[in-house]
C-alpha cells in the first residue's frame, strides 16, 4: 500500500468520524429542543393547579404533588427513565431539609421526584424566566448570593417556611459550582445551620448521572437513566451550632462515597 492510499484511508476515515460526532450533536440538540417543549406543555398543564397554592399558602402541600406528577410526566415524555431509592423509608408528615449535589439544571427537575412534599431555595434566575419566574418566585424561596440582603432575607423566609411546616430543598454548593463534576466543591454552612437551628434532620442526596445527561456547561441533552438516592436522615436534636461543621461533613462524605460508587 503507497503513502498516498494510507493518507486517503486516514482521511475517509476522519470524514466519517466528523460525521458521527455531527449526527450525535444533531440528535442531541432535537433531544433538547423536544425535551424543551415537553417541559413548556407541562408547565402550562399544570399551571392553573399552582395557583391554588399561590392564592391560599395553607395549600403548600400541593406543590410537592404537583413538582412530582411534573417531574414524572417530564421524564417519561422525554425518555429519560428514572429511578428513586429511599435508603430509610421517609416519614412523609415529617420535615426535612434535603440537600442533593449539584452538576446539572437536570437536578431541578430530579428533585422534583422527592416523596416528601418540599419547596426549593434557589437561585433568582429563575424568576427572570417569564411566567415560569412568577409561578417560582412565589411558591419557593429565591436568593441573590452576589446580595448580603438577599442572602439574610432567604435566611428569614427558610425559617418561616420551616415554622409553616415545610420541608426544604438546598443545594450546599451553592449552585452549579464544580468544574470537575462528579467532584463537589465545599459545601455552605446555612442548610446545616439552619436545620440544627430548628432541630429537623439533614437528609442527604445523591443525583450519580445527570452531569453526564446535561451538563452543567452544555444545554443538550445525553440520553441516560436519571437515578436519585435518598439516604437515611441525620438528625440534629440535641445539637447546636458547635456541631455545623460535623453535620455538614458526614453529609459531604455520604454523597461523595455514593458519587464514587456510581462514577468509577
Amino acid at each position: 500500500m503507497t503513502n498516498s492510499e494510507t493518507e486517503t484511508q486516514l482521511s475517509d476515515f476522519k470524514i466519517s468520524d466528523t460525521g458521527k460526532k455531527f449526527l450525535t450533536g444533531l440528535l442531541r440538540g432535537i433531544h433538547t429542543i423536544y425535551g424543551s417543549i415537553v417541559f413548556l406543555i407541562l408547565f402550562l398543564i399544570f399551571l392553573p393547579p399552582l395557583l391554588v397554592p399561590i392564592l391560599f399558602p395553607k395549600k403548600f402541600s400541593w406543590v410537592g404533588v404537583i413538582n412530582r406528577w411534573w417531574a414524572k410526566l417530564l421524564f417519561i415524555f422525554v425518555v429519560l427513565p428514572y429511578k428513586i431509592e429511599e435508603r430509610s423509608a421517609l416519614d412523609r408528615r415529617k420535615q426535612y431539609i434535603f440537600c442533593p449535589n449539584h452538576f446539572s439544571y437536570l437536578d431541578i427537575p430530579t428533585m422534583g421526584l422527592n416523596p416528601v412534599n418540599t419547596i426549593f431555595v434557589g437561585k433568582n434566575d429563575m424568576k427572570k424566566v417569564p411566567l415560569f419566574g412568577f409561578m417560582y418566585g412565589r411558591l419557593h424561596i429565591t436568593v441573590d448570593r452576589t446580595k448580603l440582603k438577599s442572602k439574610y432575607d432567604s435566611i428569614i423566609k427558610s425559617r418561616e417556611a420551616i415554622e409553616e411546616g415545610k420541608s426544604l430543598v438546598l443545594y450546599p454548593e451553592g449552585g452549579i459550582h464544580s468544574r470537575n463534576p462528579p467532584e463537589m466543591v465545599s459545601f455552605k454552612d446555612g442548610a446545616f445551620r439552619l436545620a440544627i437551628e430548628k432541630q429537623i434532620p439533614v437528609v442527604p442526596v445523591t443525583i450519580p448521572h445527570n452531569w453526564i445527561i446535561l451538563p452543567g456547561n452544555q444545554f443538550l441533552l445525553r440520553q441516560g437513566n436519571v437515578s436519585v438516592i435518598f439516604h437515611e436522615p441525620i438528625e440534629t436534636k440535641g445539637m447546636t451550632l458547635a456541631d455545623v461543621d460535623r453535620v455538614k461533613e458526614k453529609v459531604f462524605n455520604t454523597i461523595e462515597t455514593e458519587l464514587r460508587k456510581y462514577n468509577k
